[in-house]
């Protein structure tokens, strides 16, 4: 298994990038941690307190912190992301899939048919967080896919939006409480459901082609088939059969079979739930993400859809290199700082310096946690580049180029992906070849 996790608090995870299959070569299982003197070390206690009292209120005030992620979590995203046309489907063959409104955060709201119950049992927050958009869910008993296995009838950790996304819509699957089971299984095994859904996918489209067989997989693999999921899910996690083979992720399963174009990564790592298409920064960001494919260094939705900080045209590549670095060099202060990115759906670098500059020691203004973010980027690019990677690298399946978007507002349309990536490099002061400049490098302390 390549796309391993690592878990805690049993249904949160360092989900990507296969860090639990680091652990696991390493012979490790696991890091506990146990504190008994407190916290101390605050510079200026007061001042840290009327600091963070200020900026929880400024997410209680806003409507995706306060409102929208507290009811819905990040499935409140997967009705807005399928209307305007940017929800891969069928591994990214469409981008809109018509059972999107039965796996949504407001479907996991209503009542079953079949037992009068709602999937969703109640919100759930990570330590200490006032947004709580974690997820608990339970499925119906007498569902077919738990029905004879009582451990999975408790409730837990629920869907996200891009489990919903990897399990369901990726495979054209819109079966919720299958879905539910499907990502419990995740959990428990410490899966990527990113990676893994999306290799499902792809084994779905090879088995709709002809290339692999009922007997090669060990089941009927057609998109759409609930049954095909929850089996697959279960090979992959025990290691037995095809399952050994979805385990390597879907750039080693597709070019195993001689169709390496069906593996919608970026440097082997598969893309999440946002098609570039029909958000084209995202493709932006997706190329030149210093991890493969990530939505989480670069979250550009917040401004193409949903309008944060600024409203940008979804379409447009115009403006959305200078965009991407903003979101980069941002993502990577607030990851530094320990601070949840979904903060910054109403933070900016002005709410997140005074509390820092409160704790910590070194004058933080955001002007200097703008650069701190810029520094790390160009450092991990460095990383990257002594490691072999490229501008060759930089650059997204052939199919998000060439096959444009059959439906929705986006309809028509290809990635502009290589319009915009030279003009990333400029605006990063990097050589086309994407390495830093000396005088880049030298402006950092590099």
């Amino acid at each position: 298994m390549l796309f391993a996790c690592i878990v805690n608090d049993l249904h949160r995870a360092a989900g990507r990038s296969g860090v639990g299959t680091v652990m696991g070569a390493k012979n490790l299982k696991a890091v506990a941690v146990r504190g008994t003197v407190g916290v101390s070390g605050i510079r200026d206690f007061k001042a840290f307190m009327a600091a963070t009292n200020a900026a929880k209120k400024v997410l209680a005030d806003n409507a995706v912190t306060g409102q929208g992620l507290p009811k819905f979590g990040t499935q409140v995203l997967m009705n807005v992301i399928n209307e305007i046309g940017a929800l891969p489907t069928r591994n990214a063959q469409d981008v809109q899939f018509e059972g999107a409104r039965k796996i949504s955060g407001e479907a996991m709201h209503e009542k079953r048919l079949s037992d009068g119950k709602a999937n969703l049992v109640t919100n759930a927050a990570c330590f200490g967080c006032t947004i709580a958009c974690g997820r608990i869910s339970q499925v119906d008993q007498n569902h077919w896919s738990v029905k004879n296995n009582p451990k999975y009838w408790g409730a837990t950790g629920g869907l996200e939006y891009e489990n919903a996304w990897s399990l369901g819509a990726a495979n054209g699957v819109d079966d919720l409480d299958e879905l539910t089971v499907a990502n419990m299984m995740c959990n428990e095994d410490g899966m990527d459901p990113i990676t893994f859904g999306a290799t499902m996918g792809a084994a779905m489209e090879l088995y709709t082609m002809g290339v692999l067989t009922k007997e090669q997989i060990g089941i009927e693999a057609p998109f759409g088939s609930a049954q095909a999921v929850i089996e697959m899910t279960r090979m992959t996690a025990e290691g037995r059969g095809f399952g050994k083979e979805l385990g390597l992720g879907s750039a080693r399963l597709t070019a195993k079979y001689g169709h390496p174009e069906l593996s919608m990564t970026v440097k082997k790592q598969e893309f999440p739930a946002y098609d570039p298409r029909g958000i084209q920064g995202m493709g932006l960001t997706y190329a030149t993400s210093n991890r493969g494919a990530c939505h989480l260094r670069s979250y550009t939705v917040a401004s193409e859809v949903l309008g944060i900080p600024v409203k940008t045209d979804p379409h447009a590549t115009e403006g959305k290199p200078a965009l991407v670095k903003a979101f980069q060099d941002a993502t990577a202060a607030f990851d530094s700082s320990g601070t949840c990115i979904f903060t910054t759906f109403a933070w900016s670098l002005a709410d997140l310096a005074p509390q820092l500059d409160a704790a910590c020691e070194g004058g933080w203004t955001p002007e200097r946690l703008a650069e701190v973010g810029e520094r790390i980027w160009n450092m991990e690019r460095q990383f990257n580049n002594a490691a072999g990677f490229t501008a060759k690298d930089d650059d997204l399946p052939a199919r998000l180029k060439t096959e444009p978007a059959k439906t929705g507002p986006a309809k028509g349309m290809v990635s502009g992906i290589d319009k915009m990536l030279p003009e990333y490099y400029q605006v990063r002061g990097w050589d086309q070849g994407g390495t830093p400049e000396k005088e880049t490098l030298a402006r950092l302390g590099l």
